[in-house]
């Protein structure tokens, strides 16, 4: 066994604290990962505070990984010690649906075997996450983090950068298609950053006008401030395609008449309370309402390779382990540009 030094949640009233552990040695096709950064994602905080249910303790959070590989399995062909690499939301799947043929491994029929807060496929051994020293996971769940991209600045991209990635992607943003993204946030700026870098007309709705400069630097063609009700007016039936990337309750059925005729509203952000919609924003334009969760690991690949290539990475902040539970609160008061990352090298 390989021990493992974190930061772990051991109720969901408790505060994340210093945690001692072990993972499992490395398999045949297992690569031994030194963590130097894990990103904080607002789920991070959903699941160490047990807010969707279901939370498995003590919890070492952390699913925005990036670090040095130590070792490496006999059968590994992928990768190489010294190598850089990252690991996102999953360590694996079934591999075997349809859903994973298919390389979406995140929509798994059997449901992919999250970073932490979940079981190995054995059905039995908590999987703990990147709020720590050292993982061990298959290479077929490892990505490969380019040169040109900083490793504190890699983390983030696991999560945030393949969450608007992949609907950026799928629902074809480029040349020609007016995209918003809603709410300037962790995800949001990733949003931004891509959409802008696919070709798209940018427009960033947030509830207030305090990030405007910082939209605009980020490449936004367009920054409007939706605490002006009159807005809603002026830009109905306007974009293709809106993100939504904010994590509270909203009036979604004001945001359905920006679309245009078959435009689609794609959620990726998950507020506590489930929210109200009425159909007929939808039925009289053939709009669409849809969601996207993450990626899969070939698409995460690519997206760390475009993001290599264009030059995009987040706006982060790098705080030691001992600071963990101050940035939780923080980002429950949006008090972070534009997210926190875990310098693990000082655990």
């Amino acid at each position: 066994m390989i021990k493992a030094k974190g930061i772990a949640a051991t109720s969901a009233k408790s505060t994340l604290a210093p945690f001692s552990f072990e993972r499992r040695d490395a398999k045949e096709n297992d690569v031994v990962i030194d963590i130097k950064f894990c990103g904080i994602c607002h789920s991070d905080i959903h699941q160490a505070k047990d807010e969707w249910g279901g939370s498995m303790f003590p919890m070492v959070p952390g699913h925005e990984i990036a670090g040095i590989v130590r070792e490496v399995g006999s059968k590994v062909t992928k990768y190489k010690v010294g190598d850089t690499v990252g690991v996102g939301c999953f360590v694996d799947s079934c591999r075997t649906c349809s859903s994973c043929k298919q390389d979406l491994n995140q929509y798994c029929l059997e449901g992919m075997t999250g970073t932490y807060n979940a079981l190995e496929r054995d059905g039995k051994t908590p999987t703990q996450g990147g709020y720590s020293d050292v993982i061990v996971v298959d290479e077929n769940y490892v990505l490969k983090i380019p040169s040109s991209i900083a490793l504190d600045k890699a983390a983030p991209l696991l999560c945030a950068g393949i969450t608007l990635y992949s609907p950026l992607n799928h629902w074809k943003a480029g040349p020609g298609k007016k995209v918003a993204i809603l709410g300037l946030g962790g995800l949001g700026h990733m949003g931004v950053k891509i959409a802008v870098a696919m070709g798209a007309e940018v427009t960033v709705l947030s509830h207030s006008d305090k990030k405007r400069e910082d939209a605009l630097k980020m490449g936004a063609h367009h920054f409007v401030s939706t605490s002006d009700k009159e807005v809603f007016t002026k830009y109905a039936s306007n974009f293709d395609l809106i993100i939504n990337t904010v994590s509270a309750e909203i009036n979604m059925n004001d945001y359905f008449e920006l679309l245009k005729l078959d435009g689609t509203l794609v959620v990726v952000g998950v507020p506590d309370k489930p929210l109200s919609i009425h159909p007929f924003p939808l039925i009289m334009k053939r709009r669409s309402y849809s969601g996207s969760v993450i990626g899969g690991i070939k698409e995460t690949q690519e997206m760390l390779d475009f993001c290599a290539k264009h030059n995009i990475t987040p706006e982060i902040e790098v705080i030691s382990p001992d600071q963990v539970n101050v940035a939780y609160e923080r980002v429950l008061k949006s008090d972070v540009r534009y997210r926190f990352v875990i310098d693990m090298a000082k655990i």
